[in-house]
């Protein structure tokens, strides 16, 4: 009887062992040599390969980046004088603020919200929640403090430079600073017309958390 637990056991971890071939030619077990490493291919027995006689360094972006793993489109030289840029100028136009809205729902609203409250679409899956934009600590910081979180990441938001053109970038800090006053904006600064329409609109509830309305309609064509 010992004997035939045995040689059934064995043929069930034959049957087992069968089916972790590791002969597959998948990505995650490539026929291939790590960096660094020795390889019998070349004559120097090294697998990295040195660059070819002459070859200049040139990172290509829209933009380079280890982040993203991406080798983008344009010279890194342009990079610098672009971020040396202000974009934002003290009232920006309507065009701007539409197209911040845009790359604004693109880029940033899954994680912090139409509204910039930061419960969106991923928070609600279980994301960890960004802080709001509306806080006073974010409302007193430069534009130029919210252009770099947007470049270059900050706690658990990733670099986004390699994503966003600094144009773009701009025009989401515009985006932001609108979302901003569209809840803390003195009535007072408001042009006349407005201070009216304000006077006299009706009370109305705030949009449910996450839900999708535009802080600025575009311009029509």
């Amino acid at each position: 009887m010992r004997a035939a637990w045995l040689c059934a056991s064995a043929l069930a971890l034959a049957c087992v062992l069968a089916g972790c071939d590791r002969t597959q030619r998948d990505m995650l077990r490539q026929p291939r040599h790590g960096p660094e490493a020795a390889s019998p291919l070349f004559a120097d027995g090294r697998a990295t390969r040195p660059p070819p006689p002459d070859a200049v360094p040139h990172a290509i972006g829209t933009y380079a980046s280890a982040s993203g793993g991406r080798t983008g489109t344009a010279p890194v030289a342009a990079r610098e004088a672009d971020e040396a840029r202000q974009f934002l100028p003290d009232r920006p136009p309507r065009a701007l603020l539409v197209r911040g809205q845009e790359r604004y729902a693109i880029y940033c609203m899954p994680c912090h919200s139409s509204t910039g409250d930061g419960d969106g679409p991923v928070v609600e899956r279980g994301f960890p929640r960004p802080p709001t934009l509306h806080s006073d600590a974010l409302r007193r910081a430069a534009d130029r403090h919210l252009y770099e979180v947007i470049s270059h990441g900050r706690g658990l938001m990733y670099p986004m430079a390699d994503r966003i053109e600094p144009a773009d970038r701009w025009a989401i800090v515009a985006f932001v600073r609108a979302l901003q006053l569209s809840r803390h904006a003195p009535i007072d600064r408001l042009p006349a017309d407005l201070r009216q329409a304000v006077s006299a609109a009706p009370a109305t509830r705030a949009p449910a958390p996450g839900a999708w309305r535009p802080a600025v309609e575009a311009p029509s064509q």
